[in-house]
C-alpha cells in the first residue's frame, strides 16, 4: 500500500487475505526449495533457443542451484537488500534463477524489455538507482549491450553492466563468465543469511506503458504477486501436472507470474521460445505435452494458422488462455477446431495481474462474449463515469483485493490519486456487466466515444476490424478526444492499398455490429504508433492526423 495513504477498511482487508490463503507467510523461493526436495529431477523450465536450434533445461534442483550460484554472484558484484536489479533480456532460462536469486539476495528485481528505447531505459534505471542491469549484445538490430554500458557513464549509480550469450563491450562483463562459470554458492554461504525477501517486501517493480508520459514502477510484494497467481491457478483447477507453453514476455507480469511462479509454486513445467516465431510454438507443446498454452488473441491465430498447415500432436492441450486483446467468436471456434480445446479469456494489468477471467463453469463460447469473473482474491465494480458513488451497467472499471500493488515506486502520490477513500483502484477501462457477474472491457475511459447515449465498444470493433483480409491492424480515435467524436478509423493494410471505408463498414455489418457504432472516416497509414508493450497510442494518433 502506499507510503502516505491507507484506505478506510485496509487492516481488517489484509487480515482476511491472510486468513484466506491470498498472503502467506511462505515466499516463491520457499516454493523452490520445495519443488527441488519432492520431485528434483523433474523438468521445471525448457527454454528455446530458436536461431541457435536448442533447447535450454533446467529440472528442479539445477534451478534451484543455479538460483544459489546466481544470488552468489549478485552478492560477489556488491548487492545489498534493497538495491534494484535490472535485468533486460528475452526469454531465456537464466530469467528464472535470476528472478529467484534476487529474493535470495533482497533485492529488488526489475524486469525490461530488450525492444524498451534508450530514453524510456534510462528513465527506468534511473528511477530505481539500479546497481546492475543484465542485459543481450543486441535485439532486432539494436545494439542493447553498448547502449546499457554507455549510459553507465551517466548513471552515478549503475556499477555493473553483464552481458548475455555475447561480445561483451569495454565497460560490460560476459555474463556467463561471472554468474555460471564460478561456484558462488560455496565462498558466499555466510553472506547470504539472513537476507531474503519476506513475503510482505517490495519484490518486482513493473513498468506501465507509458501512454500519457514517462511510465510508471509498478511495485509489488511476493504476496500481491501470490494472491493473484494463486487465482490463475485455482480458477482452471491446476496442478502439478502443468505444462504451460507461454508465448508473452517473461519480462512481463503474464510471463513470470502466470508462467515461472505459477509453475514453481505448483510444480510443474513452463516452455517458451526466445524470438517470436508463432509457427513453431506447437513444436514444444507435442514435445513436452503442454496442457496450457497462453497467449494474446494475434499469437493465437498464428499458432492455430500454424497447425492446419504442419499439424502437430496437441491433445494434451486442456486449457487456452488468452488476455490483452478482445476475443472474437471465430478464434474460440478456430482453436477448438485446430487444437481441440477450449478458450478462456483473461482480463488484468500491472498493478493488480489477472483480475477476471472466464471461468470452468461458463459455456465454450463465453470468453467470445466476457472478460470473466473475478478471481478470489479481488473484487469489481463498475461506476457511472460521472459519479463514482454510483454503480452502472456501464461505466469506469474500479478493482479493489489482495493482489493490488504496493504503489507506484516514488510516486505514491500519484498512486493514491487513483484509489476512493476505501480503496478502490480506478483502472482507467471502460466496461459493461456481462450479466453473470462478470465484465467485457470495452475501451480506455479516455478515448471512449459515445453513441445515443451508448458507449462505442472500440476494443471489439477494433478486433473486428483487423480480421479484415485487407488489415492487418486497426485503432479507433476521435479526433479531439471527446465523448462526441466522429469514429475515425486508422488501419495498417495486410497487403496492397488496403480496404475501402465501405468495406470496412460491410465487414462490420456481416459481425453483426450496429451501424451505430460504424466508423464516419478511414485513414490507411503504414504502421501504428505504439508504446513498448505494444498498446496503440491513441494520443499520438490524434496529432498525426488533427484533421480527423
Amino acid at each position: 500500500m502506499t507510503a502516505g495513504f491507507v484506505p478506510e477498511g485496509h487492516e481488517a482487508r489484509t487480515a482476511e487475505y491472510r486468513r484466506r490463503g491470498w498472503w502467506r507467510d511462505e515466499t516463491f523461493l520457499d516454493d523452490l526449495r520445495r519443488q527441488a526436495r519432492e520431485r528434483p529431477h523433474k523438468l521445471a523450465i525448457a527454454g528455446r533457443r530458436v536461431t541457435q536450434g536448442r533447447t535450454d533445461t533446467l529440472d528442479y534442483t539445477e534451478l534451484f542451484q543455479m538460483t544459489e550460484r546466481f544470488a552468489g554472484a549478485l552478492v560477489e558484484l556488491g548487492v545489498q537488500p534493497g538495491d534494484f536489479v535490472a535485468v533486460q533480456l528475452p526469454n531465456r532460462w537464466e530469467m528464472a534463477p535470476l528472478l529467484f536469486a534476487c529474493i535470495r539476495v533482497g533485492a529488488v528485481i526489475c524486469p525490461i524489455s530488450p525492444i524498451c528505447n534508450e530514453e524510456e531505459l534510462r528513465h527506468r534505471l534511473e528511477l530505481t538507482e539500479a546497481r546492475v542491469c543484465i542485459t543481450v549484445p543486441e535485439w532486432d538490430g539494436t545494439p542493447l549491450a553498448e547502449i546499457v554500458t554507455g549510459l553507465r557513464e551517466e548513471l552515478a549509480t549503475l556499477e555493473h553492466v553483464l552481458v548475455v550469450g555475447g561480445h561483451a563491450p569495454d565497460g560490460a562483463r560476459d555474463f556467463h563468465d561471472h554468474f555460471v562459470g564460478t561456484v558462488w554458492e560455496e565462498e558466499h554461504t555466510a553472506d547470504l543469511d539472513g537476507r531474503e525477501l519476506k513475503p510482505d517486501d517490495p519484490f518486482v517493480v513493473l513498468f506501465t506503458s507509458g501512454t500519457t508520459g514517462e511510465s510508471k514502477g509498478v511495485l509489488h510484494s511476493q504476496n500481491t504477486i501470490h494472491s493473484a497467481v494463486r487465482g490463475y491457478v485455482d480458477a482452471f483447477l491446476l496442478d502439478d501436472d502443468l505444462v504451460a507453453a507461454v508465448t508473452t514476455p517473461l519480462v512481463h507480469y503474464s510471463g513470470f507470474g502466470q508462467g515461472i511462479l505459477a509453475g514453481v509454486m505448483l510444480g510443474g513445467t513452463i516452455a517458451f521460445q526466445d524470438v517470436r516465431k508463432n509457427a513453431a510454438l506447437l513444436d514444444l507443446v507435442e514435445r513436452y505435452g503442454a496442457t496450457l498454452l497462453y497467449g494474446p488473441p494475434p499469437t493465437l491465430h498464428e499458432i492455430s494458422q500454424s497447425q492446419r498447415t504442419d499439424p502437430r500432436d496437441v491433445s494434451t492441450i486442456r486449457h487456452v488462455v488468452t488476455g490483452s486483446a478482445p476475443v472474437l467468436q471465430p478464434l474460440v471456434d478456430e482453436l477448438r477446431e485446430t487444437l481441440g480445446a477450449r478458450t478462456y479469456s483473461l482480463w488484468g494489468m500491472s498493478e493488480n495481474g489477472p483480475v477476471t477471467i472466464t471461468k470452468l463453469d461458463y459455456n465454450q463460447d463465453w470468453a467470445a462474449h466476457s472478460n470473466g469473473r473475478p478471481i478470489d482474491a479481488m473484487e469489481i465494480r463498475i461506476d457511472n463515469c460521472k459519479n463514482p458513488d454510483e454503480r452502472a451497467p456501464v461505466g469506469r472499471l474500479r478493482v479493489r483485493g489482495a493482489s493490488q500493488a504496493l504503489s507506484y515506486y516514488k510516486r505514491d502520490d500519484v498512486f493514491a490519486a487513483e484509489l476512493t477513500a476505501d480503496g478502490w483502484f480506478d483502472t482507467g477501462d471502460v466496461a459493461r456487466d456481462d450479466g453473470r457477474g462478470g465484465i467485457r472491457i470495452l475501451g480506455r475511459a479516455k478515448d471512449a466515444i459515445m453513441r445515443d447515449g451508448i458507449v462505442v465498444p472500440m476494443t471489439e470493433l477494433e478486433a473486428i476490424i483487423a480480421r479484415h483480409p485487407k488489415v492487418h491492424e486497426a485503432a479507433l480515435v476521435g479526433p479531439t478526444g471527446q465523448v462526441s467524436d466522429a469514429i475515425f478509423a486508422v488501419v495498417v493494410a495486410s497487403d496492397g492499398e488496403g480496404p475501402t471505408l465501405e468495406e470496412i463498414r460491410r465487414h462490420l455489418k456481416e459481425a453483426d455490429q450496429s451501424e451505430r457504432f460504424w466508423p464516419d472516416r478511414l485513414l490507411v497509414v503504414e504502421a501504428l504508433p505504439k508504446t513498448l508493450t505494444g498498446k496503440v497510442r491513441k494520443a499520438a494518433l490524434r496529432e498525426l492526423y488533427p484533421e480527423a
